[in-house]
């Protein structure tokens, strides 16, 4: 009887931290859409300059990728795993495949070990090519095959046809293979994911894993991951830069395992959730996104 008390005490956390990150995935998409967008603009905002030979002056677009650059060093991929409106659109849309499966009774499909072992190497790719195509100058005459600019006119509910004919297939595509894999667009196509991966984040909020006492062969934790991650021991400073800060991995560990580098601090507490997500919030009305 308080074995089943404290199963279903376990279920109600998980489905209260489910809601809770979906509301707070639905308030960053309502009121701040862009901010992704304005992160990124500040990126090509730096090689265009540079390019043309022109000073990189303090514009709205380097504060908003400073800042959400720090928040990400501090509380590492928060942003990406409950603000950022590309991520959750990604996890709506896959959250449907998952339902559709489960009315069928079908096992969603799951791509290959192999290939997402590999993919992830895409994004340094695009990345690259875009701050090449940007110190050259020649990246603003390719708008019209931007994905994230036909995005962005949809949540503006101005859509237009002339000239983004090829960014609407990008997007069109990008957006089934987010529809069938989890965090595909995250893990393998983003260039902010890219930039985020590639800067320091601080342990003290960031997952660990006390390897010690886990059940043998469970894993749970990394099947369940967007990312495919397994995260670093309990104690360590090590950081694995592709964990979007979900909380999946902690819902799930049956041994109640995996925290933060505080070790009283799970990561998935709804207040920390909450708290995270107000001081986001703050910091993108002062920049005004």
């Amino acid at each position: 009887m308080e074995k089943r008390e404290n199963m279903n005490a376990v279920r109600r956390r998980k489905s209260a931290h489910k809601w809770v990150r979906a509301a707070i995935q639905i308030f960053f998409f309502i009121f701040f859409p862009s901010v992704f967008t304005s992160a990124f603009s500040g990126v090509k905002y730096i090689f265009t300059q540079l390019g043309t030979g022109q000073p990189v002056e303090w514009t709205s677009f380097l504060s908003a990728l400073v800042t959400i650059c720090l928040f990400t060093i501090v509380f590492g991929r928060f942003f990406c795993g409950y603000a950022c409106a590309f991520g959750s659109l990604g996890d709506a849309l896959h959250g449907l495949y998952t339902i559709w499966c489960r009315k069928r009774k079908k096992r969603p499909w799951k791509m290959k070990d192999k290939t997402a072992a590999v993919l992830p190497v895409l994004r340094y790719f695009i990345l690259a090519a875009i701050v090449l195509l940007c110190f050259a100058g020649v990246y603003s005459r390719l708008q019209g095959s931007s994905p994230w600019d036909v995005f962005s006119m949809l949540q503006a509910l101005r859509p237009k046809a002339k000239g983004y004919i090829a960014g609407w297939i990008i997007l069109l595509g990008l957006l089934a293979c987010m529809f069938f894999s989890e965090r595909f667009f995250c893990r393998f196509i983003c260039p902010m994911g890219a930039v985020f991966s590639l800067i320091p984040v601080l342990p003290v909020f960031s997952l660990h894993r006390d390897r010690e006492t886990c059940l043998k062969e469970c894993s749970a934790c990394s099947r369940i991951c967007p990312s495919d991650i397994e995260l670093p021991q309990c104690g360590t400073a090590e950081v694995r830069g592709d964990c979007f800060q979900c909380g999946k991995c902690i819902d799930v560990c049956p041994k109640g395992n995996i925290s933060t580098g505080i070790r009283r601090l799970k990561g998935n507490e709804i207040w920390f959730a909450i708290l995270r997500a107000a001081a986001l919030a703050a910091l993108c009305v002062w920049l005004g996104i």
